[in-house]
């Protein structure tokens, strides 16, 4: 009788051991994946900066004004793209992929780079406020930051585009006059078409614009 009883007490351990099992396994598939960290881009160390002219003359000093940014949120840091072959008026952004920084902040440090390299480059508050070149306030550049994506042509072919409106303006005792104004903008061909890839581009077009702006502000004497 013991014997019997032994192996039906056996039978249902071993039961029970398997349905606890199975219920466990289905409990651990039940459960939600881990989410997944979106990947940092930025600008790299510095390569995305030209190189300035040798030319030992310093220029005047120059303020340089926070970046705004139209159409985005200032504190967006996602990655944006464009379908310009299905519908180039839609910004879409990369789900897996965002910007150290928000992009404005991204712009006035290659700017600040850039400009850094033949002149003082003062924040457009209390450094300013004492600084005069010329006996006059030095100029100040605002930037706003109109376009910052990766735009596909086609869907094997993309480039980083970068679109910015820089106004010089000086100030006085009646407020700020203008000095001069531009629009800047800059495609840069995408080595591959992804996150990756877009951000090299968006960074190189920067490069570009800051150079450009750079050259601008040389040529108009400021």
């Amino acid at each position: 009788m013991n014997a019997i009883y032994n192996i039906a007490a056996s039978a249902l351990y071993k039961r029970a051991g398997g349905i606890f099992g199975l219920i466990f396994m289905v409990g651990c598939s039940a459960l939600p994946e881990p989410p997944v960290r979106p990947v940092l881009y930025d600008f790299g160390p510095g390569q995305q900066v030209l190189a300035a002219p040798a030319v030992p003359t310093p220029l005047p000093a120059l303020a340089l004004a926070t970046a705004d940014q139209a159409g985005v949120p200032e504190a967006a840091t996602a990655v944006y793209y464009r379908l310009a072959y299905a519908d180039d008026r839609q910004l879409r952004p990369y789900q897996a992929a965002r910007w150290s920084e928000p992009p404005p902040q991204l712009l006035r440090e290659v700017l600040q780079a850039r400009l850094g390299q033949r002149r003082v480059i003062l924040g457009a508050s209390g450094s300013m406020a004492s600084a005069r070149v010329d006996g006059q306030p030095p100029a100040v550049l605002r930037v706003e930051l109109e376009e910052f994506s990766q735009v596909f042509t086609s869907p094997t072919q993309s480039a980083g585009l970068v679109r910015l409106r820089a106004t010089l303006t000086r100030p006085s005792a009646q407020g700020e006059n203008l000095l001069a104004q531009r629009l800047f903008i800059a495609l840069q061909p995408a080595v591959s078409q992804d996150a990756a890839g877009g951000t090299r581009a968006i960074a190189q077009a920067a490069g570009q614009v800051a150079h450009e702006v750079a050259q601008w502000l040389e040529q108009a004497g400021y």
